[in-house]
């Protein structure tokens, strides 16, 4: 049993690095400009933001003043919108992702 443990815990950790952020471009009102690599980073006008995964469908990047949150969709397509400190929000375009 305690030989199993170890290859329990690594097929465990496979299976959570296969569901990643997706690549993905995206403009949102306010200048504000996103792009991810498939896995992350997500850089935010051009900055590495902190990234927080909530699920495999969620996750929400912070940086440079902006929550951005973005969903991933049954059918593969992403979403993103974001919120600024001042309670601005709104929805991205994504032109790529």
């Amino acid at each position: 049993m305690k030989k199993a443990l170890p290859l329990v815990i690594l097929l465990a950790a496979s299976g959570a690095a296969n569901a990643a952020i997706p690549t993905l471009n995206a403009s949102c009102p306010g200048n504000i400009e996103v792009h991810a690599d498939a896995g992350g980073p997500v850089f935010i006008n051009g900055k590495a933001s902190k990234l927080k995964k909530f699920n495999d469908n969620y996750y929400e990047a912070k940086g440079d003043g902006v929550t951005l949150s973005v969903s991933i969709n049954p059918d593969g397509s992403v979403a993103v919108s974001y919120t600024k400190k001042d309670r601005v929000n709104g929805v991205c375009e994504v032109t790529a992702g």
